[in-house]
């Protein structure tokens, strides 16, 4: 009964405009409007120092390879950037058996284009049994 009463003195009151519905569907206090305060955004040091240490040729390469026997898990990636063109390939076997290759290049002007290699392997290891978990 006390719900039902509660909830009957809510509604008058909204109805009678005391309390303005809300739209985040909540009731408050009419008159209280709600107001976004202001976000203020410090930037550190390091950034503004980043921001000034500007390259305009950015350069870099890296490359990994790996080779897991026990688990067949065989992998490689080789990428290198000058300014604004990127060049690289990655490998990796494949379910069936056969190494895909991708070569890629990017710049700005020619955007980005790869060529796909597939070759199969010679004789594929069976990949070790993992132990089961009791």
């Amino acid at each position: 009964m006390k719900v039902i009463i509660l909830a009957a003195v809510i509604v008058c009151n909204v109805s009678a405009g005391l309390i303005a519905p809300s739209p985040y569907g909540y009731a408050r206090p009419y008159g209280v409007a709600h107001v976004a305060a202001p976000i203020a955004v410090a930037r550190p040091a390091a950034y503004a120092a980043a921001v000034d240490d500007y390259d305009p040729n950015p350069q870099y390469s890296y490359a990994y390879d790996i080779q897991d026997a026990l688990t067949g898990d065989s992998k490689s990636q080789h990428e290198t950037r000058s300014g604004d063109v990127v060049q690289g390939s990655y490998s990796l076997v494949d379910p069936d058996g056969t190494r895909r290759t991708v070569e890629y290049t990017a710049d700005p002007h020619n955007g980005f284009n790869a060529v796909v290699h597939r070759e199969p392997l010679g004789a594929v290891k069976a990949v070790a049994p993992v132990a089961a978990y009791h």
